[in-house]
Formats: structure tokens, C-alpha cells, sequence
């Protein structure tokens, strides 16, 4: 026994200091977030700079630091973790994205979003696969199969378009707005959807039957995610949640409310986990639909806390993942091992940024002259200088496909064999020269081709409310001239249904949500007078037809 105890106090010491460096590093890593906060607002109106900029070239800048401090053994301060990104930072981004988001505008252009974000991925992921299958093999650059192919074009296929999105104004650019925040965010989820197929696969003996079966399986995870997230969402408005808000509300309890909204919405992306679905559509599905009924179930206090509370959230999760991305961009271990062959590891960035960008023309400009063949007015359409916008906001990768580079080419953050190496330094440089280059240029871009474009504001403005959480679910797109009569005209044939679509879904599925969805969970106008509530204010009118 006390030879044990003597080896246990032994060991005290190195555990103290191991504990002292991690503690020291969480604070240098809180502070580089405070850091990049406060540079980022100083910076917001620089003609080149943004909030993802500034986070991304603070941790350049660290790394550099860190490897001169510790003589060149490593440039962060953290270990990066696939779990980290995957199950703690991307959730509240996704989540907050569908919960912040217009709907009025994202449903009316949800046919196009689709085309964009779930057909143009798949399009995008097979150009450049079909060219990286191509310039590699000449490259020698590794053994690669055909499964390590396609998942380089999953990879690569998946965008970042917060740049952008920080430029654009959602007021003054409402379409636009709309099409960009709408793809990337399918993007993501189609990106990790398709990689997630290809890896469950074996695509050693590929046939139609195989080739089937992964397109099956790919639909399959699509819209069982989907469907989940609309699942969850209701549920969290009703039977236990519903009695502990309501619980909740007589007593005043904010912190109750806004808890158990965060913890339902995570919960939606931990079950899509559990079942092996994509938790990026669950969540962001969830956030849509909890922003439509379960909000209104809550106080005026709670529904002003949520709406900050989960952008405040997303936004340091954003700037983590630059932040990060910067540091991990220097890590010596892995550049060491590509350091005899540095040309073919530039020639790999090169072909690779060449692809995207081909990629990303070989689904816009079509699927846009498509999408404009189906509108009759002219304000709806999407003109070229848009197109030109679409193209160029889905130049730049970021965390996502850095974490999925990681997943399929390293192990423990660690990689032995050379082209392994090869791929995950060339996604570090696609994303790094996307981000920086790209990035730096889309501010000129946008006020070259939009000279009337203003500067969008942030998330965190001085509304109570987000504009996007007081309209109908589904948008009442022409039937605004029916804003005085509550009563919304009856489709009268299956022409009707063809050329007026968004009119027909919107009156059926009207008729679902005011009889059976709102009276049982919640939402604007069905909500019933509590104290303190959201109703307290409300003219006693019939809000849901607001």
C-alpha cells in the first residue's frame, strides 16, 4: 500500500504541471478570442478586412509566435478534435442559422436553395472528383482508391460563405441574401452527408447496383434528417416540455425557458448522431421550425434572451474555428512531412482551388437560367451580377472541410503516410488562400457589382425580435393583397397547382398548420394569455395570419 501511495504523490507533481499548462492555454486562447472580437468590430468597415479575416490571421500570427517560442515543435495551443468541431462548435452555428433565419424569403426560394445547395453540391463533388481522379495519378502523389477520390470531392464541395454573408445586406438584397445563407447552409449538410455515404461504402467493386444503393442511401440520410429536425421541434412545444414551460411561465423562470429550448434544440442533433443521420439538417431544420411554435410559448424576456443567446453563441463558435484554423494552419508535423516534395504539395493546392472554382461555375450559371426559366417576374429572377455573387461566395472552404479532411486522412490529428500528408497541408492552404485572398476580395466585388449594397449589420442588433420568427412559416408570397381577408382562396385545379405552386402548398399547408399543428403547439395567435407573455402586448386580432 505504501509503495502505491509513494508512486501516486510521485506523479503529483507532472499532473500539476500538465494541469498548469492546459489552464495557461485556455486563458492565452480566451483572450486571442477577445482579441479577435475587438479588432474585428474596429475592422468591420475596411474595404478588405472582416470579423472571419481577423480571427483567421490572429491565429496565423500566434501559430507564428508559439513556433518560435517552443523552437519550432508546435504552433497551437489546443489539439484540434473532429468530436471538438463536430459535437460542441458546429451545432449552435447550424442551429442559429435556422433559428435567425428569414423564412418568409427562404421558403418562397426554396426550390432554388435546394437546387443550389443539394444538386450543385453533387455536381460540384463530381467535377472535382473526375478531375482530382485525373491530375493525381500524374502527380504521384499516393495510392489513392476510388473511395479516397470521392471523398476529396465531398471535401472540397463543401463551402464557407460567411464572408459574404457578413457583406450582404438581408434588407436590400433580400433575394440574394437568401439564395447564398440557404445553399451554404444545404451545402454543409449535403457535404458531410455525401462523404458520410461514401465512407459506409464499399466502393472496391463498384457496379450500378453499388452506385444505386449509394444514391439511395444518400436520399435516405437527406430526408430522415429532415424529417427528424421537423420532429423534434413540435415536440419541444408540447407534452413535457410544454408543462414545464407552462410551469415556467407562472413563475417568471427566463433561465428555465431559455435552458430547455437550447437543450431540446441540441438534443435534435445528438439523436440524428445516435441514428447515424447528419445532424447538420436536423438542427438547422429544428431551429426553422422551434422559431414557429415553441418561441411563442415562451415570455417576452425569454424570447429576447433566446434571440441573443444563440447568435451570441454561433458567433463565438465562428470565430473559434478561425481562430483555430489559423494556428493548426503551422503545425510543424505535418508540413515536415511533405518538406521533399514542396512543389507537388503547391501543384495539389493549385489543381484543387482550380476545381472548386470550376466546380462551382458547372452548377450556378445552369441551375440559375433553369430557376429563371420557372419565374415569371422579373424581380424573382436571378441576373447575371448575382450569378456572379453566388459563384464567387462559394469560393471559399473552411472548417468543415478541414474537419472532414482530417477525418478521412488522419488519425488522432496524426498522419504517417506521405500522401495523406500531401491532402491534409493542401486543404489547409485551399482553405487558408480561400479565405484570406478570396475573402479580402469579396467587400470590392460586391460593391463593384451591387454599388447600392450597404453594409449588413450583425446578428446581434437592437430589435427585440428577429424579423424572420414574426412571419408565417411558409411564405404568403402574392397573396399579400389578401393581408385584410383571413380567408386564403382555394387552388381550383391541377393547372392552378402548376404554374402557382408556392400559392397551392401555401394554402394547404395553411389549413394543416391553423387546425392541427398551432392549436396543439403553440405558435403566433394560438398561444394562450399568461402574465408576462408575448400575448400581453398583442392587439387582440387574429396574429396568425400576420
Amino acid at each position: 500500500m505504501i509503495p502505491l501511495l509513494d508512486s501516486l504523490l510521485s506523479k503529483m507533481p507532472s499532473l500539476s504541471a500538465s494541469d498548469h499548462a492546459s489552464v495557461v492555454s485556455l486563458n492565452l486562447f480566451v483572450a486571442l478570442l477577445c482579441a479577435c472580437i475587438v479588432l474585428g468590430h474596429l475592422l468591420e468597415e475596411n474595404r478588405w478586412m472582416n470579423e472571419s479575416i481577423t480571427a483567421l490571421l490572429i491565429g496565423l500570427a500566434t501559430g507564428v509566435v508559439i513556433l518560435l517560442i517552443s523552437n519550432g515543435k508546435s504552433s497551437h495551443l489546443l489539439v484540434f478534435s473532429e468530436d471538438l468541431f463536430f459535437i460542441y462548435l458546429l451545432p449552435p452555428i447550424i442551429f442559429n442559422a435556422g433559428f435567425q433565419v428569414k423564412k418568409k424569403q427562404f421558403f418562397r426560394n426554396f426550390v432554388t436553395i435546394m437546387l443550389f445547395g443539394a444538386i450543385g453540391t453533387v455536381v460540384s463533388c463530381t467535377v472535382i472528383t473526375l478531375g482530382v481522379t485525373q491530375f493525381f495519378k500524374k502527380l504521384d502523389i499516393g495510392t489513392f482508391d476510388l473511395g479516397d477520390y470521392l471523398a476529396i470531392g465531398a471535401i472540397f464541395a463543401a463551402t464557407d460563405s460567411v464572408c459574404t454573408l457578413q457583406v450582404l445586406n438581408q434588407d436590400e438584397t433580400p433575394l440574394l441574401y437568401s439564395l447564398v445563407f440557404g445553399e451554404g447552409v444545404v451545402n454543409d449538410a449535403t457535404s458531410v452527408v455525401v462523404f458520410n455515404a461514401i465512407q459506409s461504402f464499399d466502393l472496391t467493386h463498384l457496379n450500378h447496383e453499388a452506385a444505386f444503393r449509394l444514391l439511395g442511401n444518400f436520399f435516405y440520410l437527406f430526408l430522415l434528417s429532415t424529417l427528424l429536425g421537423v420532429a423534434v421541434s413540435p415536440f419541444s412545444s408540447s407534452l413535457p416540455f410544454f408543462l414545464v414551460a407552462a410551469i415556467c411561465m407562472l413563475l417568471h423562470s427566463t433561465d428555465r425557458e431559455v435552458a430547455l429550448m437550447m437543450l431540446m434544440a441540441y438534443l435534435s442533433y445528438m439523436l440524428a448522431e445516435l441514428f447515424d443521420l447528419s445532424g447538420i439538417l436536423t438542427v438547422f431544420f429544428c431551429g426553422i421550425v422551434m422559431s414557429h411554435y415553441t418561441w411563442h410559448n415562451v415570455t417576452e424576456s425569454s424570447r429576447i434572451t433566446t434571440k441573443h443567446a444563440f447568435a451570441t453563441l454561433s458567433f463565438l463558435a465562428e470565430t473559434f474555428i478561425f481562430l483555430y484554423v489559423g494556428m493548426d494552419a503551422l503545425d510543424i508535423d505535418k508540413w515536415r512531412s511533405v518538406s521533399d516534395s514542396p512543389g507537388t504539395s503547391v501543384a495539389v493546392s493549385s489543381i484543387l482551388i482550380g476545381l472548386l472554382m470550376l466546380g462551382r461555375a458547372a452548377f450556378v450559371f445552369p441551375l440559375s437560367f433553369l430557376s429563371n426559366l420557372a419565374k415569371k417576374n422579373q424581380s424573382e429572377k436571378i441576373d447575371f451580377k448575382m450569378q456572379v455573387v453566388i459563384w464567387w461566395s462559394g469560393l471559399m472552404r473552411g472548417a468543415v472541410s478541414m474537419a472532414l479532411a482530417y477525418n478521412k486522412f488522419t488519425r488522432a490529428g496524426k498522419t504517417d503516410l506521405r500522401g495523406n500528408a500531401i491532402m491534409i497541408t493542401s486543404t489547409i492552404t485551399v482553405c487558408l488562400f480561400s479565405t484570406v485572398v478570396f475573402g479580402m476580395l469579396t467587400k470590392p466585388l460586391i460593391r463593384f457589382l451591387l454599388p447600392h449594397q450597404k453594409a449588413t449589420t450583425s446578428f446581434l442588433s437592437d430589435g427585440n425580435t428577429p424579423k424572420s420568427i414574426q412571419i408565417p412559416l411558409i411564405d404568403q408570397d402574392s397573396f399579400i393583397e389578401f393581408a385584410g381577408n383571413h380567408n386564403v382562396p382555394r387552388p381550383d385545379s391541377i393547372r392552378g397547382f402548376l404554374t402557382r405552386p408556392t400559392r397551392t402548398v401555401h394554402y394547404y399547408w395553411r389549413q394543416f398548420d391553423d387546425s392541427f399543428m398551432r392549436p396543439v403547439f403553440g405558435g403566433r395567435g394560438f398561444v394562450p394569455f399568461v402574465p408576462g407573455s408575448p400575448t400581453e402586448r398583442d392587439p387582440p386580432t387574429d396574429l396568425s395570419r400576420a
